[in-house]
């Protein structure tokens, strides 16, 4: 089985290198759009990760009840992306962005006013639709504006603003939240939960300054077309959803419950706010450094490379009572984690038929979520039974493996062009294709 992949630095049927102000505007836009609804998206759901011991005494439950909560929202993420998918390859993808984001907004507020346990345990569900479908029409939505020779360092920079969404998660835990809790005592999580609902403004950002790319104008195809496709590439898809399983082990392994593993060697809260923004800052770093060497050197390589690294981060991050090495462990961590993720929104993208991209990078995606959602439950069921250094350690270690050989053995299409060919126009210049034998996924691009 083979695969095409251009060589050249201009793809067909690309814009040329030289761009008007009105398309170097809308690329930005498009970009910023995409960015901050992922950052938004995400400050929501890591600041449950942040409060779970308080949401279970409020409620009167356990620690693994409330991390079901996390868990049912990343198993809802499919419906999100099936949902907002084909609106996206149907519609255009903003009206379904600017749809997304106000259900999640709206649906973080009233996480915030749930009168109990099986209420808010219902609303993250419904959170994980929207959380599902922001992904893919955002991450569609930028790329296709992004020139394919920065593709991947613009790939690092969307991903990571779920790395920023943490950030920012971390920051309104260590500045809000003791005043929170202040003004109601035990129930200042709740007002947390109110931060959510600030993406509703940046729905008014898309309906203004964002425009649909010319990708998705030229690939519109209809439902016959449509459901052919989706039948014609199931082998990648499943491929990119096996791919996806083992990089949310990764990221989720390393991130849902570490706050619960830093409270369970004796960490204050203020200090565990602090090691959240530290390792985010890894994160950025690192997604924007492996996206912009996926560039040069390829979308595998840049994976493989910071999975291996990551692997050898595992007993510095674990340290538990040694404070540097904790440091040193958690900055590095999101620093390799992120830096594999940060090139995931360009090499799935460019796996992804071009009239199915709104729908197909996205919903693999999330079923790959679904497939990791358990990590959490378990990693809070064997730290309690053994401990929380013990049992999160040696699941990281098995998922980096993992993860390391579906990588290795799986497709590469880097810097594929998302456009139809022009060969009239005296700007692009048509390459012939470099074709690379590869383990999975199908060479066609329709």
């Amino acid at each position: 089985m083979v695969y095409a992949a251009s060589t050249m630095t201009m793809a067909p049927g690309e814009p040329s290198p030289t761009m008007t102000p009105d398309e170097r505007r809308n690329q930005r836009n498009a970009v910023l759009a995409g960015f901050l609804g992922w950052t938004l998206d995400a400050l929501d759901f890591f600041i449950l990760t942040l409060v779970i011991d308080d949401i279970a005494k409020s409620f009167g439950r356990t620690r693994p009840a409330i991390a079901v909560t996390l868990t049912v929202t990343l198993m809802m993420r499919p419906l999100g992306a099936i949902i907002f998918g084909i609106m996206a390859d149907r519609l255009g993808r903003r009206l379904p962005l600017m749809i997304n984001v106000i259900f999640y907004a709206v649906i973080s507020v009233l996480s915030g006013l749930a009168p109990n346990y099986l209420v808010f345990l219902l609303l993250r569900l419904l959170f994980g639709i929207g959380m599902g479908g922001e992904w893919g029409v955002g991450a569609s939505l930028a790329l296709e504006w992004g020139s394919p020779r920065l593709r991947g360092l613009l790939s690092g920079l969307l991903q990571e603003g779920y790395a920023l969404g943490s950030v920012l998660a971390a920051l309104a835990f260590r500045l809000l939240y003791p005043w929170f809790n202040t003004l109601y005592p035990g129930n200042g999580w709740r007002l947390m939960f109110f931060l959510g609902g600030l993406p509703a403004l940046l729905s008014i950002f898309i309906r203004s300054k964002v425009k649909e790319s010319a990708a998705w104008h030229e690939h519109k195809t209809d439902w016959a077309n449509y459901r052919r496709s989706l039948l014609k590439h199931w082998r990648r898809f499943l491929y990119i959803v096996l791919l996806m399983t083992m990089m949310n082990f990764m990221s989720h392994g390393t991130q849902d419950m570490y706050p619960t593993l830093l409270t369970s060697v004796g960490y204050a809260k203020a200090r565990i706010a602090d090691i959240t923004v530290l390792a985010g800052i890894g994160a950025i770093i690192g997604g924007l450094v492996f996206g912009y060497y996926s560039d040069r050197a390829g979308r595998r390589r840049a994976m493989t490379i910071a999975m291996v690294c990551g692997l050898v981060v595992v007993p510095f991050w674990i340290a538990g009572q040694s404070p540097w090495r904790i440091l040193i462990g958690v900055f590095l961590m999101q620093f390799f984690v992120q830096g594999a993720w940060g090139v995931i929104p360009a090499h799935i993208n460019e796996l992804s038929p071009n009239q199915l991209r709104g729908f197909f990078p996205g919903f693999a995606y999330q079923l790959g979520v679904m497939c990791a959602a358990s990590i959490p439950y378990i990693e809070a069921v064997l730290g309690e039974q053994f401990s929380y250094t013990t049992a999160m350690g040696g699941l990281v270690a098995i998922v980096f493996i993992s993860a390391f050989v579906v990588t290795s053995l799986g497709p590469e299409a880097k810097g594929i062009s998302f456009r139809k060919p022009k060969p009239d126009d005296p700007h692009v210049e048509l390459p012939a294709a470099r074709v690379e034998t590869i383990g999975a996924g199908s060479s066609n691009r329709t």
